[in-house]
């Protein structure tokens, strides 16, 4: 298969990352998905990847904690799974640098666009971590802003569903899938496969989303070589 993409930002939710255990890190998930992205590199596609932190700590856990204090909770979680992946990508024989939002440079780089962009001429997958180093942003969010930030052609949305649907198809048997749908079409149903803000950040520079479900068989590839499975969100 021929990459119809040659530099992608990938997200990837801290929940995929759990597997079935629902929390924490589930190894043979994580190799299966590092296998993946080490296929795709090893195509000659460029890949930033952005990692949530659902699978160890949501800002809404909080409780009655401080919004701030709890979403850097978060972005500490972001950090372990990113660490994680390159751990693993680099054993898969990968070279992979970590740039968080939030500066902990004894275990990983801040955040500069012209080194990561550096980075993925050069052959190496940076994951970014920390989200956008802010509160009340979401990893959505974050991954709409990188993606922009190292010129991605279009922004992968690995998630535990196969697409983008009128409503949750775990509770809604009769929910309809999308193939594609317009940005504004997207905000307008009230969808929340991804944040708002998100969609209308690639929307307004021409970056397609595409949601897709990360269990299919090479997945990864597939979309990156343009094959229509999940859903494109584009105008």
């Amino acid at each position: 298969m021929i990459p119809k993409y040659s530099r992608v930002l990938l997200k990837i939710s801290g929940e995929a990352l759990a597997g079935l255990n629902g929390f924490g890190i589930d190894e043979a998930v994580l190799s299966k998905i590092v296998n993946q992205i080490a296929k795709v590199h090893d195509a000659g596609v460029e890949i930033g990847i952005v990692v949530g932190g659902g699978n160890f700590w949501r800002g809404r856990q909080g409780g009655k904690m401080d919004r701030t204090t709890a979403d850097h909770m978060g972005m500490l979680a972001t950090v372990i799974n990113a660490l994680a992946m390159q751990d693993a990508l680099e054993r898969a024989g990968v070279m992979t640098r970590v740039q968080t939002a939030l500066d902990i440079t004894k275990v990983a780089e801040p955040f500069i666009a012209r080194r990561a962009n550096r980075h993925l001429e050069k052959g190496r997958v940076v994951i970014f971590g920390c989200g956008t180093g802010s509160p009340f942003f979401t990893t959505d969010t974050a991954a709409a802003l990188r993606a922009n930030e190292i010129h991605a052609q279009a922004l992968l949305l690995a998630k535990n569903i196969d697409g983008v649907y009128d409503s949750d198809p775990r509770k809604n048997p009769s929910a309809q899938k999308f193939d594609t749908i317009t940005p504004k079409d997207y905000i307008e149903k009230g969808l929340s496969v991804m944040d708002t803000a998100a969609v209308s950040l690639c929307s307004e520079n021409d970056i397609p989303i595409i949601a897709f479900g990360l269990a299919e068989n090479d997945s990864i590839m597939r979309v990156v070589c343009g094959e229509k499975i999940g859903t494109r969100i584009l105008s």
